[in-house]
């Protein structure tokens, strides 16, 4: 069943007095249970479009459908995880985890059940007490991790959420985020300019064109899980995408 669709989005910028034209008829369906990762040239509008799915954003043409119903404003279905975890630093980890359940309403005791099971889904029951300016960036990523899925959206956006980490932090959750997607058979769209990273998360890879930007390729990995960054049998995937985006990445170093 398809739960997202895009549907020839368009969007426009204001630059210098000129309309500049970010997302040229963007058309992308996603299915239930989908892990869609979005590559393409840096500053081609992949957050944007994410923005747009989140309805943080509007198009200045087409729209996007959920359930296939139009999107108008954002929703507790679609959760976005912003690449620096947007944290409220003067609240224990437990309670930035629960912060959007106690925002909806959530009795304290069902917050506590809840959030109990996702800071150990995570790895921070040690650390529910701590504050988030006393973790590492890798921690602070959990913590948000945790905090979207604490909200049980049917579609989790991250945009390029491990893009700060350590190449070993980054791998461990890597592995994580796999067993999570497993677990939860959630709906998950994710920015990367990693195409390692696209390749080990994502059950589809979505190869995006220079702007103004259109969907270019949809490739798809059908590779057993759990997988690993250093796993060379997915090289063939990395160099099929790569060879994608080689002339887009070109056009975009000559248009500059």
């Amino acid at each position: 069943m398809t739960k997202l669709e895009a549907k020839n989005i368009v969007k426009n910028f204001g630059h210098n007095g000129y309309k500049l034209k970010a997302l040229d008829n963007v058309n992308l369906k996603i299915e239930d249970g989908d892990f869609v990762c979005l590559v393409g040239p840096s500053g081609c509008g992949k957050s944007t479009f994410l923005r747009i799915v989140a309805g943080l954003d509007t198009p200045d043409g087409g729209e996007i459908l959920f359930d296939g119903k139009p999107v108008t404003s954002t929703g507790p279905e679609r959760i976005l995880v912003f690449q620096e975890g947007a944290l409220f630093p003067w609240l224990k980890v437990r309670d930035n985890v629960e912060f959007g359940l106690k925002i909806a309403g959530i009795p304290k005791d069902e917050r506590e059940q809840i959030s109990n099971r996702y800071l150990e889904m995570m790895q921070l029951t040690k650390f529910a007490n701590s504050y988030t300016f006393q973790l590492s960036t890798g921690m602070k990523q959990r913590v948000a991790i945790a905090r979207a899925l604490a909200m049980d959206p049917d579609v989790l956006l991250m945009d390029e959420p491990f893009a700060s980490l350590d190449a070993q932090t980054r791998d461990l959750l890597l592995v994580e985020l796999q067993l999570i997607w497993e677990k939860t058979k959630k709906t998950i769209v994710f920015v990367t300019h990693n195409v390692a990273e696209a390749v080990v998360l994502g059950n589809k890879v979505i190869v995006m064109k220079h702007r103004p930007t259109s969907v270019k390729k949809e490739i798809s990995i059908d590779y057993k899980r759990p997988r690993l960054t250093e796993d060379e049998n997915l090289l063939k995937f990395q160099k099929e995408i790569i060879s994608e985006l080689r002339p887009e990445v070109t056009e975009k170093s000559s248009s500059e």
